[in-house]
């Protein structure tokens, strides 16, 4: 018999009569509609008390431990949630949202004609990133052992650059450059196939000149790798451990200017790290471009016209400096031999850069500023200027050359059996007369000279012993010696033939190629000393100018006008009667000096010429070094007459 619907049971707070009827409460476990207690009517239906199977104390004890329990339970919650809850919580994000770099287009360079001469090319990279890859070891090998088969990769080294970053880095790992179109295709295929395993689109540098002209190659330099010790100093700046930077040349010195700005995206990724959406991008921002104040075609010329002489006399190592005395501006720069800077973009191998490191005539190095040589006679520019400014002599003043000088047992030789007779500074820088310089230089019988430390004090003002400060790394600052330096160094005591040496370019003095340029320039110019420069100016990437670089003065009004023509006269007397008469035929007119610099009793001298040009109003300088050529007339002069001539049929006389 039921009761349904006409008891609402969650009305029943204890069992309650019903006739001869009791209903248990619904609560109870065996409550069931209509259960009946029959033969126990007049009891009332209750919970039977039973006796507990365990103390009083033992529930207290329990009770505590399920507090204590709960409480630990609470403060661990409470702590993962208010204090490391904000880390879990990036790391979570981290899983799920990337932000990546995006490189910028390194800016790009041209000639002073615009001609391009440096610019981007896209390239591809193999990449994994360390963070997607399994965490479990063999199956992390499976992905790098499939890589190093379909790419033909050195496995050792792989796994060393794999194993350079953690396994939680996002940063990618670059494990081949400059992929072909095929290969980045098979990248794509792998990416989706194996998680971790990325394709990277960015752009290397492509010289345009430099396999024609590989003389560019030390003007432009090359980017490569940041090395482990710089990567310090570089991720502070904010590059990244794939970023490649200058290592030489200008893209070294630039590097600030060319590099850009990087952009960012912010990415969704699942979980093989595949990009799912782009939830914000910044654009990167180009880096500036570079006008340099180099003639390509003169530069070109400048290099055949050395190899030719270099060829023809069975040498190998020389140099060209072309510069404009008005300003500074190189207009051409050249070491041979030299080397293509395309294979360093690319990424030269192991083999092949220890070819070029072991190779006795050190292609990579550029001897225009880092090559540090006797001076020879072109020293004795400097050395008649400061002797008119100190007025030890006038333009008159003339001295007997007998075919050279005696002091005590030791005899100082001029170079022209019998001597030249009596000779003033025009002639003597005309034909180089070692008696002039014996006498203004150290003095002799009475006459006063003037010392080696007026000698080397002017030196200094002309701008030896130091950096000029051209814009390209690794200029040597040459060197001059004292009595201080030689008594300290050589422990020996300094000789009047010390002084003697010195005033005609030899013993220990030294200077680069590029230091006798811009001294020649302060005779073209009337007595300027400007520091030499590439650059020309600085674009923005839309070709807008940032900045002109002008002239620089380095140092000026150390030398009379007077004083200074006198010397440049003595220039112009060298091309008409002098050691450079074989520079008389050019359709301008030119001033020269040879030097001939001894430096070794075994190998033959260095072999040099510096000129002007045109005479009357300078606007280059050239400058040639023939490493053992020997005489400077006969081995560097030939160069000159071709650069000279050049330059003024095409730049010149076209205008």
């Amino acid at each position: 018999m039921s009761f349904r619907g006409k008891i609402d049971p969650f009305d029943f707070t204890a069992g309650k009569r019903l006739g001869n009827y009791y209903v248990k409460k619904k609560s109870s476990p065996d409550w069931f509609e209509g259960a009946v207690s029959p033969d126990r009517s007049q009891q009332r239906i209750s919970q039977p008390v039973t006796d507990s199977l365990v103390s009083q104390g033992s529930k207290v004890v329990w009770l505590v431990l399920l507090v204590l329990g709960l409480s630990l339970l609470a403060g661990r919650v409470f702590y993962l949630q208010f204090f490391e809850g904000p880390s879990w919580r990036a790391i979570a994000e981290g899983n799920r949202v990337r932000i990546l770099d995006i490189n910028p287009q390194r800016g790009l360079v041209y000639d002073r004609n615009s001609n391009l001469l440096v610019k981007n090319v896209p390239s591809f990279s193999l990449a994994v990133v360390p963070v997607d890859l399994p965490k479990e070891s063999a199956e992390r090998q499976v992905i790098i052992d499939r890589l190093i088969q379909q790419f033909n990769l050195v496995g050792p080294e792989v796994k060393q650059k794999i194993e350079s970053q953690p396994l939680y880095s996002y940063q990618p790992v670059i494990i081949k450059e400059n992929l072909s179109y095929e290969e980045a295709v098979l990248v794509k295929i792998e990416n989706k196939l194996y998680p971790g395993v990325v394709l990277l689109v960015d752009s290397t540098r492509q010289y345009l000149v430099s396999k024609e002209v590989p003389s560019f190659s030390h003007l432009l330099g090359y980017l490569g790798k940041i090395t482990e010790d710089e990567l310090p100093q570089y991720l502070v700046s904010g590059y990244s451990i794939n970023d490649k930077v200058g290592k030489t040349g200008l893209e070294s010195t630039y590097e600030e200017t060319l590099k850009g700005e990087k952009g960012k995206e912010q990415i969704e990724v699942n979980a093989k790290g595949e990009t799912k959406e782009v939830l914000a991008y910044q654009e990167p921002v180009a880096g500036n471009n570079l006008v340099l104040a180099i003639d390509t075609e003169l530069q070109k010329y400048a290099e055949a016209s050395l190899s030719r002489v270099l060829q023809s006399t069975g040498k190998k190592r020389g140099a060209v400096i072309i510069l404009d005395p008005r300003n500074g501006e190189i207009i051409s720069l050249v070491s041979l031999p030299a080397f293509d800077n395309n294979s360093f973009a690319l990424g030269v191998s192991q083999e092949d850069f220890s070819q070029l490191l072991s190779d006795e005539n050190k292609p990579l190095f550029n001897r225009a500023v880092t090559g540090e040589y006797p001076s020879g006679s072109t020293f004795k520019l400097i050395v008649s200027a400061a002797a008119l400014q100190e007025k030890l002599i006038n333009q008159n003043t003339s001295f007997n050359s007998v075919g050279g000088i005696a002091v005590d047992r030791w005899f100082f030789p001029d170079w022209k059996a019998g001597g030249h007779g009596w000779t003033n500074v025009t002639k003597a820088i005309a034909e180089s007369v070692n008696t002039f310089f014996y006498t203004i230089g150290g003095g002799y019988n009475g006459f006063e000279g003037l010392g080696v430390a007026r000698i080397k004090d002017y030196a200094e003002k002309f701008g030896l012993n130091k950096k000029l400060g051209v814009d390209l790394p690794n200029e040597a600052a040459g060197f001059l010696p004292s009595k201080e330096w030689k008594e300290k160094t050589k422990n020996e005591r300094w000789y009047i033939g010390d002084t003697y040496n010195m005033a005609i370019g030899q013993g220990d003095v030294l200077v680069t190629p590029l230091q006798i340029a811009a001294w020649t320039s302060v005779f073209a110019n009337g007595g300027i000393l400007y520091r030499p420069h590439l650059v020309k100016s600085i674009l923005d990437p839309d070709s807008n100018l940032i900045k002109e670089i002008g002239p620089q003065v380095l140092n000026q009004n150390f030398i009379d006008p007077e004083n200074i023509e006198i010397v440049k006269k003595g220039l112009r007397q060298a091309v008409l009667s002098g050691s450079a008469r074989a520079l008389g035929g050019l359709p301008i007119d030119v001033g020269a000096k040879t030097g001939t610099a001894q430096w070794s009793s075994k190998d033959a001298n260095h072999a040099w010429i510096t000129t002007i040009a045109p005479y009357q109003n300078p606007e280059v300088v050239v400058t040639v070094l023939v490493e053992e050529g020997g005489e400077g007339s006969s081995v560097a002069l030939p160069v000159a007459v071709d650069v000279l001539n050049w330059w003024a049929q095409n730049r010149y006389l076209n205008r």
